[in-house]
């Protein structure tokens, strides 16, 4: 049986709606050179950043595009001898989606220095009884979510065993990822928010200790629940909650804002004297390749298997169905992660 030379592909056309924008197509499966890996894709989670994408919000990607900041799958060649066929890795960042054609399809080719090998067994891919595994919807739930999460609290906010941490936007898939990881790292109290009663069963699940109902102001609510406020506050709704964030953190405690959630890019008049208190820290993340592969996801995939690392998964879709995928990503009713089976 002679190998498949086309694959069915999701690619981007024009700014717009996911029925307008996003198409179905067959594509020649690309060849790789050197220092590349041609995966072949087996599941890839969404991302917002592939919605604003979609939507006419970075200028710099020119359409046609097959989008995808991230898969998971398995190695279908590397020229270079820098992974064998057959390995279960993961890729993400990089340019992928953006400069050149990315995760949503049934293979991508990618440089070899972007990708990982996860060293796991994947469920139903192996003989009966040498266990159970992991879903790939679990493995593609992981690259970016866990390397956005894992960075924020690593390398931006440096959280320590034994402190406090606010997570704005608790109930979003990085923020469920964060608030897991955080108790890894022996971090105390883990508070997040949540817009609306019914999602307390998430949280907790996820590793939240206390849930706060966020009407867009905690500040008096956290000082009163942690006297002279959290030792650190992970901002995913973005500008809109900004201002209330950093009044959230005691002094010397440090404001991190990963994500915007909340669809507003800019802060508008700012005065940087009156936005950030006294005493109190404000940076950001936004990571890339180096970011990504500096993130131990094989650890991650092993204590998912293991189940001491929940992977909350809001939705499982098709590639056929990207509409319908990128429809849910936008009205914000996911529950959790969003991912794609091939």
């Amino acid at each position: 049986m002679s190998a498949p030379t086309t694959m069915k592909a999701a690619v981007w056309h024009r700014p717009g709606p996911p029925s307008s924008s996003l198409t179905i197509e067959q594509r020649p499966i690309p060849s790789p050179s050197l220092a590349q890996v041609l995966i072949r894709v087996r599941a890839f989670g969404l991302n917002r950043s592939e919605m604003f994408t979609r939507q006419g919000a970075s200028p710099g990607v020119a359409s046609p595009r097959i989008l995808g900041i991230e898969a998971c799958g398995t190695v279908a060649a590397a020229p270079g001898g820098e992974f064998r066929e057959g390995e279960v890795v993961a890729t993400a960042m990089g340019g992928m989606g953006r400069q050149f054609d990315g995760g949503y399809a049934e293979y991508t080719l990618v440089p070899a220095s972007q990708v990982q090998r996860l060293q796991v067994k994947v469920e139903g891919e192996w003989e009966e009884g040498e266990g159970k595994g992991v879903k790939w919807e679990v493995l593609g739930a992981m690259p970016e979510m866990l390397q956005t999460a894992w960075g924020s609290l690593t390398k931006s906010l440096r959280v320590k065993e034994g402190e406090t941490l606010l997570i704005r936007g608790g109930t979003t898939s990085v923020g469920l990822a964060a608030a897991g990881i955080a108790k890894t790292l022996g971090v105390k109290c883990v508070v997040g928010t949540t817009r609306s009663t019914g999602r307390e069963e998430v949280l907790t699940r996820n590793g939240v200790d206390q849930i706060v109902i966020d009407k867009g102001e905690l500040a008096d609510h956290i000082k009163k629940l942690h006297p002279g406020g959290v030792d650190k506050v992970l901002e995913l709704i973005g500008t809109t909650t900004l201002e209330d964030s950093l009044r959230c953190v005691k002094v010397g405690g440090i404001v991190c804002m990963t994500g915007i959630v909340g669809n507003k890019w800019e802060l508008e008049h700012v005065n940087p004297m009156l936005l950030v208190p006294p005493g109190v820290y404000f940076t950001s993340y936004s990571g890339g390749p180096d970011e990504f592969m500096e993130t131990p996801l094989a650890r991650f995939a092993q204590e998912a298997e293991a189940g001491r690392l929940n992977i909350e998964i809001g939705k499982v879709l098709h590639l056929d169905d990207i509409v319908e995928a990128h429809e849910l990503m936008e009205s914000n009713k996911a529950g959790g992660k969003i991912v794609i089976l091939t």
